[in-house]
């Protein structure tokens, strides 16, 4: 057992932190489509890892060391001190001592077993040459054996009171029947596992907007939402799920049809400077944020039959927030719009 994985566990154990570090190695690699490259990552560690129920669209930190370095002691960092100093200790760190810390999502978890494992899913963002961001080019020659630092939740923690503190899952659909899910090749992983975990008597539509016809996955699921998937090829980004949701939920929309929304429309919601700041508007959000008093303060979150998960490039994303809250009249709390990236800049860790 590494120093690591014995100060995880200690950790845990102690003082129940939501977030934990943890020293893993790549357990093996899976070429899925041109673009998709799935990386397993396993660790007695990863017993410790975990949230209560289905990982769905969960997030996690993803610490990648530069060439030739080993992964900062992140673990260390976090027992050193108050759990959210660790962040800044990180940042204080030589450029080429601290890496490069990315956020994915989970795409399926197997911690409970004999051999603890995690899949993740990377798209390779790369240029003719081989060339990319540091996530991209560390997977697309990652082997078995290299080692990463994974910062994920803590699955004793998750089991108790406090578990709602956690906010790397923002799928919540309430009492919606009828959910709408819509993304391009980063959000992929996030709608799969969703999708895998709905209950039969979900309905709906899912549109998945990739770089190419062979990026197209088989994703199984007991409900009976409808998978679209959308080849882009030489299209602008985001041009095809733009169609695909104005289509599928039209003006007055799904909400108006059903009674719980204006057929004119709603109010247009504030803008977002995508080139700032990362947009990220969510029902919990919404809920805990000053805005609420004039944000349909008599309908909380989750109580209206359709939810939508809209997540990709910033700017589609913020497109398709207008279209559905002003036009269509979509209540702010029934809808998770989430800007995992922006064209033509780099990630924020």
């Amino acid at each position: 057992m590494t120093d690591v994985t014995r100060t995880a566990r200690r950790t845990a154990a102690d003082t129940e932190p939501m977030v934990l570090a943890f020293d893993v190695v790549v357990t093996a690699v899976q070429h899925l489509t041109a673009n998709f490259r799935r990386i397993t990552f396993g660790g007695a560690c990863l017993e410790a890892f975990g949230v209560a129920g289905d990982t769905l669209d969960l997030r996690i930190k993803i610490v990648i060391p530069s060439a030739g370095r080993p992964c900062p002691d992140i673990a260390g960092m976090m027992a050193g001190g108050a759990a959210s100093s660790w962040y800044q200790r990180w940042l204080g760190l030589d450029a080429e001592d601290r890496g490069a810390m990315r956020t994915y999502t989970v795409r399926d978890s197997r911690c409970a077993g004999p051999r603890p494992e995690i899949d993740v899913d990377f798209v390779l963002h790369l240029d003719g040459e081989g060339r990319g961001g540091p996530a991209s080019e560390w997977a697309a020659a990652a082997r078995p054996g290299d080692r990463v630092c994974i910062i994920g939740p803590n699955s004793s923690a998750a089991q108790c009171t406090t578990a709602g503190a956690y906010g790397g899952i923002e799928w919540s659909p309430g009492l919606a029947q009828h959910v709408l899910l819509a993304g391009d090749e980063t959000a992929v992983p996030a709608i799969s596992a969703i999708l895998e975990a709905l209950p039969a008597d979900i309905g709906g539509h899912a549109f998945l907007e990739v770089p190419d016809g062979q990026d197209i996955q088989h994703i199984g699921t007991r409900s009976s939402v409808g998978i679209t998937w959308l080849a882009r090829g030489q299209r602008p980004h985001g041009e095809l799920l733009e169609a695909a949701v104005r289509d599928a939920v039209r003006v007055p929309g799904w909400v108006s049809l059903s009674g719980a929304g204006a057929a004119s429309g709603g109010r247009e919601p504030e803008d977002v400077d995508i080139d700032r700041t990362i947009l990220w508007e969510t029902p919990q959000l919404l809920e805990a944020a000053i805005v609420q008093s004039t944000v349909n303060p008599g309908r909380p979150s989750g109580t209206q039959p359709f939810y939508a998960w809209i997540a990709g490039e910033a700017a589609v994303v913020r497109g398709l927030r207008r279209y559905l809250v002003r036009d269509v009249g979509v209540d702010r709390k029934q809808v998770a719009f989430m800007g995992y990236w922006r064209k033509g800049r780099a990630e924020l860790a």
